[in-house]
């Protein structure tokens, strides 16, 4: 079972990771629409997609008995109607909607407490397959889904001659060794 300390940190990476590859993606050799053959389409299907399940999952979170206040932006939007919808047309876009989700996500870490792990989270599937599943496990899975995609999508852009440079969770664990944190590693076009 994960620690509340263990959520905050990958909210922490989560965020993090997603404003490095939203910069990379920004960049014109990236060609983020361009279709580039991945499961989502493009880098843009894919980044979207992260966006899809992060959505559907926080909107599951806010119906957990705790109630967490810091997911009110997330209970605003629209559900989506499917995994691979686009969410919005373009990168500046879905940047946007990025920030919102990772604001959300890392408030919501704050307030997720040690008992609130524990419950069972009732919840429906997309496909409609009503589930209650241990919610520290469920929390799991929502992280790794978006570092898998985000895999994907830094593959996209090495493919597209972008070097993300160290991507690893290791960059953000606090080294109590070291006076400060290191400084995040630049993107190289």
């Amino acid at each position: 079972m994960p620690t509340v300390a263990d959520l905050r940190l990958l909210a922490d990476y989560n965020a993090w990771m997603n404003a490095r590859i939203y910069q990379a993606a920004s960049l014109p050799a990236a060609g983020a629409a361009a279709p580039r053959g991945a499961f989502f389409g493009s880098l843009l299907g894919t980044l979207n997609h992260i966006a899809v399940g992060d959505i559907l999952w926080l909107k599951r979170f806010a119906q957990h008995s705790a109630d967490y206040s810091a997911l009110d932006p997330v209970r605003a939007l629209p559900m989506p109607a499917g995994l691979d919808q686009l969410l919005r047309p373009d990168l500046a876009g879905l940047a946007a909607l990025r920030r919102l989700l990772d604001q959300a996500i890392v408030g919501w870490s704050a307030q997720v407490r040690p008992a609130d792990l524990d419950r069972e989270l009732a919840y429906t599937s997309s496909r409609g397959v009503s589930s209650r599943r241990p919610f520290g496990s469920v929390v799991m899975h929502f992280f790794n889904h978006q570092t898998h995609h985000r895999g994907q999508a830094t593959t996209l852009l090495s493919q597209a001659g972008i070097d993300m440079g160290p991507t690893d969770l290791l960059l953000r664990v606090p080294d109590a060794l070291a006076d400060a944190p290191p400084a995040p590693t630049e993107i190289q076009p």
